[in-house]
């Protein structure tokens, strides 16, 4: 049922893409299309892009078309909810009721949760309809999304590449056209990551904005709930329904942006730094946008130890989480090499470490607070390189060398350990080239603003909008 033309998977002319939130919204109250028609639809794609992609771990044909039939009801009764009749994916990290979740794992094969997570029950009563559970990285530790449960998660925009992860099943999804957004979860970069690498958009918000309760921790002083979407104006229509209040209207042209082109010790590739530096250039003529060099008072840089201690928060609460639950027999027989091996780092991480991790995190935190103290947003590459091949485990970026989870976190991992709000915006993809995307973050609490500025800098980039001072 698909097209392939050099290693691109496309939805065929049978199965349209799945429109934007807002315009499936005003045909659905205009009567010009039907809610079963547009779950159909979905459905019809999910079950595609589960076959040549493995985006989706579990598609729920009979509770989607089930809901379907009640949201037309509504309608017919002008009872319509804020989201009525809108298909979307979940993160196969958050329970659904009645649907199989297994966390990536095939330790939780056939587990099916009794009750939804607070965030999918707050979707469900404002009208969204749940078509299926996207794929993860096993317990979303990981940036591939590869599995040998699932099968590994490929890349629409190329099949021999990742999709990134470990929200990439809900990143590929709504790349290859099945959904127009979903939700995900994003511990260290698990939403804007993949965003970046399929060229949508992904939004990590405050942390503790919204609830994770029902969802699989990671590490949970980390773990954000987020939203992916084609567009930004997608994850607003979301956010508005999970009481993110973004403004109407254009973000003040007198928004400063503190620009932070690179994070040692990670250069951006030349395709990722032509594209940014293209965008800022942009941006430049509406917004007032200054380079930060981040070196502080005493000397250190703004990004000084923050990956290490990311490494050791994560390590020490996944472990204390797995370990809690499991024996080393189970873990042993169930989970996936590359957890196990975590695993057992985590067990020679020290309660020192620990300490001194959060001793980072608070430094950290404080120099960040004081970076922006002069400006508005900070902007940022979300990725230093474009999408990895399928099966990679180290990258080359310029004379650097690294781990792909190195490459592809040194960008994103620090706005989890100060649990700012970030979103990642695609940018222009020209020449056939993978798509790179830039990183917009605010100050905590100040989601709806940063929403607000990421749709019109998207509008911007996208050229459908002149910038203006």
């Amino acid at each position: 049922m698909n097209a392939f033309t050099d290693n691109v998977a496309q939805p065929s002319s049978v199965i349209p893409r799945a429109p934007g939130l807002r315009r499936a919204l005003e045909a659905l109250a205009g009567g010009r299309i039907t809610v079963s028609g547009l779950v159909e639809q979905a459905l019809d794609a999910a079950e595609s892009a589960q076959r040549t992609l493995h985006a989706f771990a579990a598609i729920d044909c009979e509770g989607a078309l089930r809901a379907a039939r009640e949201s037309e009801q509504r309608y017919a009764e002008g009872r319509a909810r804020p989201l009525e009749g809108l298909a979307i994916g979940v993160k196969d990290l958050i329970d659904t009721q009645g649907v199989e979740t297994s966390y990536g794992s095939a330790a939780w094969r056939g587990h099916v949760p009794s009750a939804d997570a607070e965030i999918v029950s707050s979707l469900r009563e404002q009208g969204a309809i749940i078509i299926g559970k996207t794929t993860t990285h096993e317990f979303a530790w990981g940036v591939t999304t590869a599995s040998a449960t699932f099968g590994d998660t490929l890349n629409p925009l190329d099949l021999t590449r990742i999709p990134g992860g470990s929200s990439g099943g809900a990143a590929a999804a709504i790349a290859y056209g099945a959904v127009a957004a979903g939700l995900g979860t994003d511990t260290g970069g698990s939403v804007r990551i993949p965003a970046a690498l399929c060229g949508v958009a992904g939004f990590k918000p405050s942390y503790g904005t919204l609830s994770t309760r029902g969802v699989f921790r990671l590490a949970p002083t980390l773990d954000h709930p987020g939203l992916l979407g084609e567009t930004v104006d997608d994850i607003v229509v979301l956010a508005g329904a999970l009481r993110i209040d973004v403004p109407q209207g254009k973000a003040r042209a007198a928004a400063r942006l503190g620009v932070v082109r690179e994070i040692a010790p990670v250069p951006v590739s030349n395709e990722v730094a032509g594209a940014f530096d293209a965008a800022v250039a942009l941006l430049a003529q509406g917004f007032s946008c200054d380079m930060l060099d981040g070196t502080a008072l005493d000397g250190t840089t703004l990004f000084d130890g923050v990956q290490q201690a990311f490494a050791h928060l994560v390590l020490t609460e996944g472990g204390v989480g797995h370990f809690r639950h499991n024996d080393a027999q189970r873990i042993a027989a169930l989970y996936g090499r590359e957890t196990v091996d975590r695993l057992e780092r985590a067990k020679t991480i020290t309660l020192g470490d620990y300490a001194l991790a959060q001793q980072t995190r608070r430094d950290f935190t404080a120099r960040l607070h004081r970076a922006m103290s002069a400006v508005d947003f900070l902007v940022l590459p979300t990725c230093p390189c474009t999408a990895p091949r399928v099966g990679e485990s180290s990258i080359a970026i310029g004379a650097w060398t690294g781990t792909v989870r190195e490459a592809l976190m040194t960008y994103t991992a620090p706005f989890n350990v100060a649990g700012f709000p970030a979103v990642s915006i695609p940018l222009p993809v020209r020449g056939g080239r993978l798509p790179a995307a830039l990183q917009v973050v605010a100050k905590p609490g100040r989601d709806g603003a940063l929403l607000q500025v990421a749709r019109q800098m998207e509008l911007v980039l996208r050229g459908t909008e002149a910038p203006r001072r």
